[in-house]
């Protein structure tokens, strides 16, 4: 190729066609791709699309806005929602069949439905409308980070998706004869309909959909997610519907021709409504193809049209698909992994994989987003980062990244304190540029601090402390901080002060002011640090030392009573503690467990009573709050093979290469982070705590790729010798043995390697 190219004028190349100019960008990113390890190949994205992991197949690029997912959660032939209508909460559930289009703006490995909307379909023969009617169902499906293909069995139409940051692209293939590409308005998962649409020509559409009421929480608290579609080849004829019945559209007005584009107007006025959507028709006289692009936005149409322009102008299909596989290779490359199974690799970096949708992009290509709440223009020169479930991704996901992707962390880091100086509050769990307020807590800050902790400290930290100290300390009006009064007066909240959570609740309060004590302390703010210090250990007013559990007292301080601990799991509704039993939440108070294990007695007693969590059935590897617990036994000396053993036993049991190869929902990517950590070895133990415990590594070699700007080493090699099967026989850093299973973020970025040397 490269004497081709010396016998030949690069620019005479360029001027032949925009073509070939696309051919050769493709053969540059292939090129670039199969001379080096492609990690793509082992990412299975559906995993976790059964089970309630609440994933998704679409094709998305890391961090997307968009992602083009099958959505078969809809119609008349959907068995599993008859059963149980937790599979909302998605738009793809592995078990469905019958597929009624491809949504373009979604959330992975979440418990709460929204968004799943703007979606697409192509069909064939008579027009329909109705989606129970050409839904339909569906075989070949193939998935791959940046690609997702189906063939559609009613219509023989093979379809294929991908994406870049802001727009989703699909091909459709029909047969010959007459097809049509629908643009529904009116499905989705979020309980808002309100839409508007306008054909702007026979190739192209432009609009908004509404969405919100996550959870169905503050159904009055919509906003719009603006659109435009593009279609490579013009319609024949096209229309909208609304609640299903077909409208006609206005015959094309010339406005004249300049030899290379045509001009229309006035096709349709403005459609406004709930069910609405527009058809786009094609009398094949052979088979062909027809490439849709949809770029969006949540500020304008015309910063969608801008989206759609910038980051797909000149680029076809294949060049876009090729692109986002190049993206996906930079990201997963950072974490090399050596030795295991097929399978061991696949789970590892699907796992990487999710944990790099979300958070995920909410500015348009020239830095404009809506301003939280109020939903105002402004503008980052960064990137602003949307979809924070701080309660699930505080306690180990935002470390991973700080480990690995710290670029990205710090530009999360920064979004949250832009969320503050727009809204006067840090988000808790964020969406779009909504508080959804889902959860409890007041999680923000404890990943502010560990992130600055870990030595990502390129932000306004003095602005992220009074942050902080705002909501540990406003009395009145307090919404990440309910019942503070009582929190500040007794140390802890009662069932007088709330009706569900008042143990975990303070837990979580608890867990915020260890974060505020430690960053004070880095600070050196003296009398803050001490003040957060003694109140982070508060939840120490619930350990009924009788039967060694946390236990919810009323409001003149009495225990309650009567008192169940296994009360509270599935969902079940607890005086005391929030999606979770006393046995749940006792142990998690990872920064105090010192205090916790003399107040239970001494080692002895601390490890049986955590022993009885698992042999009692109580341990649930879905729920946050107790996700750390099979690592507490490295705390008690000449203990740490049970943490080995729990962690091993944990990831044969409930991460596999199949569907429903999650323990229930990512909690977008908490779960996964879970995985890899127990994989490589070191698990974050202690939020807002910059150190990490240690199991045995699951490869024989682990490398992370340190980025420059804030590590000095280049990379981080984990070695293990002998089985991944046996517990821990020695641990070195740098030739030098260490005589226990803690390590500090600090000495782990600076080492050069850590080798684990298991027992024969």
């Amino acid at each position: 190729m490269n004497r081709v190219l010396s016998n030949m004028k690069f620019s005479r190349i360029m001027n032949r066609s925009r073509t070939l100019y696309t051919l050769i960008f493709s053969m540059l990113l292939y090129s670039t791709i199969i001379f080096s390890q492609d990690y793509t190949n082992y990412v299975n994205p559906f995993i976790g699309t059964s089970n309630y992991g609440a994933t998704n197949p679409g094709a998305i690029v890391p961090r997307g806005m968009v992602s083009v997912s099958p959505f078969n959660v809809a119609g008349k032939q959907n068995l599993p929602l008859e059963k149980d209508s937790r599979w909302l909460s998605n738009p793809y559930v592995k078990e469905n069949t019958f597929l009624t289009g491809f949504s373009h703006v979604n959330l992975s490995g979440v418990g709460c439905p929204d968004l799943g909307v703007i979606l697409t379909m192509p069909i064939t023969g008579k027009l329909e409308t109705d989606f129970n009617k050409y839904g339909s169902s569906y075989k070949n499906e193939v998935a791959k980070p940046g690609f997702y293909s189906v063939e559609l069995n009613k219509y023989k139409v093979k379809v294929a998706t991908t994406a870049t940051t802001r727009v989703g692209i699909s091909k459709y293939n029909f047969p010959k004869g007459e097809s049509h590409i629908l643009l529904n308005l009116g499905l989705g998962l979020t309980n808002e309909e309100g839409a508007s649409v306008k054909i702007v020509s026979p190739n192209e559409i432009e609009g908004y959909r509404n969405v919100g009421a996550f959870c169905y929480y503050k159904p009055n608290e919509t906003y719009p997610v603006y659109f435009v579609a593009r279609f490579s080849k013009p319609a024949s004829s096209f229309g909208v519907w609304k609640k299903t019945k077909k409208q006609q559209g206005v015959e094309a007005q010339w406005m004249g021709y300049n030899g290379k584009k045509r001009f229309y107007k006035n096709y349709f006025k403005e459609v406004v409504g709930d069910s609405i959507g527009t058809y786009f028709s094609y009398n094949f006289e052979k088979p062909a193809s027809v490439e849709v692009k949809i770029g969006v936005s949540y500020v304008s149409i015309e910063n969608a049209r801008e989206n759609l322009e910038k980051e797909t102008d000149g680029l076809n299909f294949n060049s876009v698909k090729i692109k986002a596989q190049q993206e996906w290779n930079n990201l997963l490359s950072r974490i090399a992994v050596e030795g295991g199974t097929e399978d061991d690799k696949t789970i590892f970096y699907t796992a990487l994989y999710h944990t790099l949708i979300h958070p995920n992009t909410l500015n348009d290509v020239n830095g404009e987003y809506p301003k939280m709440g109020t939903r105002e223009t402004l503008k980052t020169t960064g990137t602003r980062f949307t979809v924070f479930s701080f309660w699930d991704t505080y306690r180990n996901l935002h470390q991973l990244m700080s480990l690995v992707y710290p670029e990205q962390q710090s530009n999360m880091v920064k979004s949250m304190l832009a969320i503050y100086k727009e809204s006067g509050w840090l988000p808790k769990w964020e969406l779009n540029a909504t508080e959804t307020t889902t959860m409890v807590g007041d999680p923000a800050g404890i990943v502010i601090a560990d992130t600055y902790l870990r030595g990502i400290q390129d932000f306004d930290v003095e602005l992220a402390y009074e942050a902080m100290l705002k909501s540990a300390t406003q009395i009145e009006n307090n919404p990440l901080r309910p019942g503070i009064k009582d929190y500040l007066e007794k140390g802890y909240l009662n069932t007088g002060t709330t009706k569900s959570g008042s143990v975990s609740t303070t837990q979580e309060y608890n867990i915020a002011d260890f974060a505020i004590s430690q960053l004070a302390k880095a600070l050196r703010k003296k009398t803050d640090y001490q003040k957060f210090k003694k109140r982070s250990v508060s939840y120490r007013n619930f350990l009924d030392k009788k039967i060694k559990l946390l236990r919810p007292r009323n409001a003149d301080g009495s225990w309650v009573s009567p008192f169940d601990p296994e009360r509270g799991a599935n969902f079940q509704k607890n005086l005391g503690f929030i999606e979770g039993n006393s046995w749940q939440y006792t142990f998690m108070v990872s920064h105090d467990i010192k205090g916790l294990i003399k107040m239970m007695g001494g080692k002895n007693q601390f490890i049986n009573q955590l022993e009885k969590v698992f042999k009692l059935n109580q341990f649930d590897m879905a729920n946050e709050p107790d996700i750390g617990y099979p690592f507490l036994f490295n705390y008690v000396k000449g203990e740490e093979w049970r943490s080995q053993n729990k962690v091993r036993s944990l990831v044969k049991e409930y991460f596999q290469n199949k569907s429903g190869g999650l323990p229930g929902n990512d909690d977008t990517g908490t779960m996964s982070a879970w995985l890899l950590y127990a994989m490589m070895g070191i698990y974050p133990i202690s939020p807002a705590e910059p150190i990490y415990t240690i199991t045995t590594p699951m490869f024989d070699k682990i490398t992370i790729k340190l980025n420059p700007k804030y590590y000095k080493k280049e990379k981080l090699i984990i070695t293990r010798k002998g089985s991944k099967e046996a517990n821990i026989h020695s641990i070195q850093v740098n030739g030098k043995t260490v005589n226990n299973y803690f390590i500090s973020h600090e000495k782990l970025v600076n080492a050069s390697n850590i080798k684990i040397q298991t027992k024969q």
